[in-house]
């Protein structure tokens, strides 16, 4: 079945929609239909912590490695740049406390009140 002046693409485009529509519609039906998972045993529960746990010490572990890359770098970069003569000032570090509440902005105590500004008298 063609339409006449309007050729065979709005065809392909109008299956191609319905073959859309009843793919969404058939993987809703297929979702609703889900049991809720199960709950967790209290074997699940201790492997997900030892899995947490290791996953915190991998973290800690692939942080000190970077910080050690990078103060391998820094080192190297002033050696080159004393060798060449170059006047180059070292980092001002910040204790690991400090660092954090360097970071964020202080906030001022009261908001400043701006004056309404005034209209000229009218005469």
């Amino acid at each position: 079945m063609t339409f006449k002046g309007k050729g065979e693409g709005s065809m392909t485009t109008l299956r191609a929609l319905i073959a859309a529509a009843l793919v969404v519609g058939m993987f809703g039906m297929a979702v609703a239909k889900l049991p809720p998972p199960a709950p967790l045993t209290d074997a699940q529960k201790a492997a997900a912590d030892e899995k947490k746990a290791k996953d915190a010490a991998a973290a800690d572990a692939a942080k000190a490695q970077q910080a050690k890359a990078e103060d391998r770098v820094a080192s190297r970069y002033f050696a080159d740049m004393k060798a060449k003569g170059k006047a180059v000032s070292p980092p001002h570090a910040l204790p690991a406390a400090a660092a954090p509440a360097a970071a964020a902005p202080a906030a001022p105590a009261a908001p400043a009140k701006a004056a309404a500004p005034v209209a000229p008298k009218k005469k």
